[in-house]
């Protein structure tokens, strides 16, 4: 596994990503937070993304974000199409699934969102605070005519939202741990143009629920395609 961290003033922004599993029981590996995953790939018909993107999707990548007690960093507002814009997907057309592995409250840096922003188009992303994020006087502009509202969820809860969707979340400076299992989904016509850190196009395999709990092999990590730090150029800024 390769986990990403990046430190700023004394904070850790921890993340585990990789893009292509192989098979949600991987997912086992990693503190249960596959029945969350599997949940996602087997949820009736129609598929939450498929609903929200119109159209046939695949797995696009996942992410574990470890945010810790006491030193759990902050996210600055973005846009994930700010990111994924740069990786050639052409079109808006994804979208992710958050999904609560903690509780997430206010005190533990749980998600903001801007309700509405994925109106808006694409924001210019810039250096905001040692990060990639959107262009912060435009957002206090969306922010004098949307309003900002945060995403309380206990574990197992999941939200569904949009690439143009204006997000962030705060630092952990309280004793309870925010960790969350981020899902992302790309429209299958939207083929990135260039190849990069993320699958092109891939069939996305549905499996029912019940096959997280019959996996037996936990510890085979063959064939998982694990995003090395190095070859991050989308999430802090390194184009």
């Amino acid at each position: 596994m390769f986990p990403v961290c990046h430190q700023e003033n004394g904070r850790n922004r921890n993340r585990l990503l990789f893009s292509s599993p192989s098979s949600p029981f991987l997912l086992k590996n990693v503190l249960c937070a596959g029945v969350g995953f599997t949940v996602v790939l087997s949820c009736p018909p129609p598929h939450p993304c498929l609903q929200l993107l119109r159209g046939e999707v695949y797995h696009y990548h996942t992410k574990l974000m470890m945010k810790e007690a006491f030193t759990g960093g902050a996210f600055v507002w973005h846009q994930d199409y700010g990111y994924w814009y740069m990786n050639g997907c052409l079109y808006p057309q994804m979208a992710t699934a958050f999904i609560a592995v903690d509780v997430c409250r206010k005190e533990n840096g749980c998600m903001q969102v801007i309700p509405g922003s994925n109106q808006l188009g694409r924001i210019e992303h810039l250096r905001v605070a040692g990060q990639t994020g959107a262009d912060d006087k435009r957002v206090e502009s969306i922010k004098k005519r949307l309003q900002e509202t945060h995403v309380e969820m206990e574990p197992g809860d999941a939200l569904f939202f949009h690439s143009l969707l204006l997000h962030k979340s705060n630092q952990n400076s309280s004793p309870q741990r925010r960790w969350a299992f981020l899902c992302a989904y790309n429209r299958a016509s939207n083929d990135p143009i260039i190849a990069h850190h993320h699958p092109q196009y891939t069939p996305l395999e549905k499996v029912l629920n019940s096959a997280i709990l019959e996996c037996e092999n936990f510890t085979d990590l063959s064939g998982k395609d694990f995003l090395q730090p190095g070859t991050d150029k989308t999430s802090d800024g390194k184009r």
